[in-house]
This record gives C-alpha cells, structure tokens and sequence, in this order.
C-alpha cells in the first residue's frame, strides 16, 4: 500500500479503522518473560515484576495517562506443562480484568521462552506452536466472540535466533547456529499464522522485530563496509521470511504481514564487528547517527503496511530525554504521512534482569518499590511529565490527507 493510498483511505473511516485497530496511540507493554536464561534457570518476570499479582492496580494506573491498549504475554512454558494439554486459567483471569477495565490486551503467543520439553530446533517444533496458536483462538473466541483480536505470534525473532543460537545464552544454548534457530522460529511462526487464520480470518498479526542500525568502523576497509551492509540488511530477515520473500519453502505470504512493529532502544546503533554503540545524545553526534525517523521510514517503505514502535524505553536518569526523542520522531514520521499506529512503553513497570534477577533496569515509568511484596509502583515523575509532553507533540502532528 502506498503512502498516497493510505491518505486517501483515511477518508473512510471504516477502512481507517482496520488499518488501526488500537484503542490508543500509546500502549503500555508488561514484561513477561519465561525462558531459561544463561544460566538454565526458568525465569517469570510476569510474577517477579509484580504485574500478575497486581494487575487490576497496573491497568487503574493507565487512566492517568490515557493508555488503553497494552502489550501482554500468556507464557508458552506455564499455559502448556504436558504437549497439547493446555492451562488458560492465568489468561482468562488477565482477559476479565483488562475488559472490566476497558484495556486492550494484544497477546504474545511465545514471547521468551518453550516448554521444557522444547527449542526451535526440535523437530515438532512447528507442530506444537500451530497447536498452541489453534488452541489459543478456540479459547480467546469461545469468551469474546466479538473482540478485535491481535496477536504476535513469537516476540523478537531475529533477536532469540541470536541470543539462542550464536549466543548460547538461551534454549538451545549453541553458537553459530543462529539461522537454523531463525529457520525453526519462523517455520513455526508462519505455520502459526496459518493455523490461526483458518479458524479466524480477522485475527490481526502484529511483529515485533528489532530496528537496527549496523555500520562499519571508521575508515573502513571494503570488507568492513560490505559486511555491515549485509548484516543491517540481515534485520529483515524474519519479515522476509513471513511475507515469502526468503526461504519460501517456509510457506510465507505477503498477507501475513499485517501490522508491522518495531523494537527500538538507546543501543540499537553499533559498529559492526565491535561492541561500541553509537550515542544517540552526543554533543557532536556521530556521523554514523541515524535519525528514528529515518529508519522507521526505511522500514515502512520496504513492506508498506501500517508500522508501530512496539517496544521502547531507557533505564534510568535518561529517561525523560529518551521519551522527549521519542515523541520528537514519531512526529516527525507522522507527518510524512507513514501510518505510525502506536508506541509501546515497554516495560512500562520496571523489570528484573533475565539473567540476575536481583538487577533491576529502571527503565519504566513507575520503578518498582522492593520494599513490599509483590513489589510496589513508584511513579518517575521526571519521566511522566517528559511522556505528557510527547503525547502533546504527537497530538499536534497529524497525518495529511489532502
């Protein structure tokens, strides 16, 4: 869909209703990580967090700042204990609490993290997530028959393709196995899909892949420039996958890509083949410095279907300065006219690390009082003025239409 259709489709607001079906532009996202970390130890940010314990307190909190639709996650390794015999009692209690409270969930089939008895490279992989994705339908459609339902099927692909199989620092533990992990991920996720449309045909599908920007070191040799082009082109990978551009045999389609979301922190900018990040708030930026809204753009016009920011967010003092960028950008992309539906503050409620949970991030809007258990929420208030303000910019820039 080109940038000029959408302007001109925005004029019926029954189709501007499906390219968005989100209840706010703002979107709170809650971690809920399960996987085995570097250490092989099962991890539950959802209960770690405090979010499962005090859920109808976390949604309240949203009123305030006018956030309606969230980002939520069912555990994969909890819901299914034993294959094809599944546990939906913790979901369907999130379910009746985000309707009583008028909240959006959007529901991550597989965010981190498999049952014990599973990783990507198994070979009923595939199998078991189609099962788990049909049984997750027939479930949802049996309580609320009449919901815009979005699901991301798997959270990060071209991240836990990484992280599990270049990194070893979760299931399946290798190095230099990362495409045959991202081959296994999204056989899954795109058998997934299919299982899920066939029961359903509305079900919105929403990505959520990394937005990276990979460069070469300064005076770079050929080699270096070719190689970091061909890694930042590597970011797509998983999308192309889904939409049947790369490896077809996977059973990928242009009508999976549906909503595109994209995952952006302070250290999605490095030099190839090094550790050093690029400083998104330097006095005398790096030359190397890509702006959001470039990427963001970029992206867009590579699938041209709606597109989101479904994670962001800063740990500590920076906050208010990221969140400042943030509505600075989105702006910005808005009024290129690209069909920028949402931004996710994730987390929203600050989150333990996945490997020593005793490190919190200080990374959300309210920070976790430790004090108490479950934890508490202590707002940061430096951050939620910073967030007004960029809700305000966002309000005043709006997509053009004539």
């Amino acid at each position: 869909m080109s940038t000029s259709t959408f302007k001109s489709l925005l004029l019926d607001s029954t189709v501007a209703s499906s390219l968005n079906p989100f209840q706010s532009f703002w979107w709170g996202g809650y971690e809920c990580s399960d996987q085995l970390n570097c250490f092989g130890h099962r991890v539950d940010l959802l209960r770690e967090s405090g979010h499962l314990q005090l859920l109808n307190e976390d949604y309240a909190l949203l009123h305030s700042f006018t956030i309606r639709t969230v980002r939520e996650g069912i555990q994969w390794s909890h819901v299914e204990k034993r294959p094809y015999q599944y546990d939906w009692s913790m979901v369907a209690d999130m379910l009746a609490e985000g309707h009583r409270q008028g909240i959006q969930q959007i529901w991550d089939l597989c965010h981190f993290g498999y049952p014990d008895d599973l990783t990507p490279l198994h070979p009923l992989f595939s199998r078991r997530f189609a099962a788990l994705c049909r049984a997750f339908v027939h479930f949802y459609r049996d309580l609320y028959p009449d919901d815009v339902l979005i699901v991301t099927p798997i959270n990060e692909v071209s991240f836990m393709s990484w992280l599990g199989g270049n990194a070893a620092g979760t299931t399946p533990y290798c190095t230099k196995q990362g495409w045959e992990v991202k081959v296994g991920l999204m056989r899954a996720y795109i058998e997934g899909v299919a299982a899920m449309r066939e029961i359903d045909p509305t079900i919105r599908i929403l990505t959520t892949e990394p937005l990276v920007q990979m460069v070469p070191p300064l005076n770079a040799t050929p080699e270096q420039i070719i190689d970091a082009a061909i890694a930042d082109e590597n970011q797509f990978q998983s999308v192309d996958m889904l939409a049947g551009r790369l490896t077809p045999e996977l059973g990928g389609s242009p009508d999976y890509v549906d909503i595109l979301g994209f995952n952006y922190y302070y250290n999605n900018q490095w030099i190839e083949g090094t550790e050093t990040f690029l400083g998104w708030n330097d006095a005398v930026p790096d030359s190397r410095w890509v702006s959001l809204r470039h990427l963001l753009i970029k992206a867009y016009r590579r699938y041209e279907r709606p597109i989101a920011l479904t994670e962001t967010s800063h740990p500590g003092i920076d906050r208010p300065f990221w969140i400042e960028m943030i509505g600075r950008e989105c702006a910005a992309v808005r009024e290129a006219g690209v069909p920028l539906v949402g931004v996710c503050l994730y987390p929203i409620v600050d989150r333990p690390d996945w490997d020593h949970t005793d490190h919190w991030h200080h990374s959300g809007l309210w920070d976790a009082d430790l004090s108490t258990t479950p934890p508490g929420r202590v707002l940061v208030e430096p951050y939620a003025n910073a967030l007004r303000q960029a809700q305000s910019v966002i309000l005043e820039a709006s997509l053009p239409i004539s």
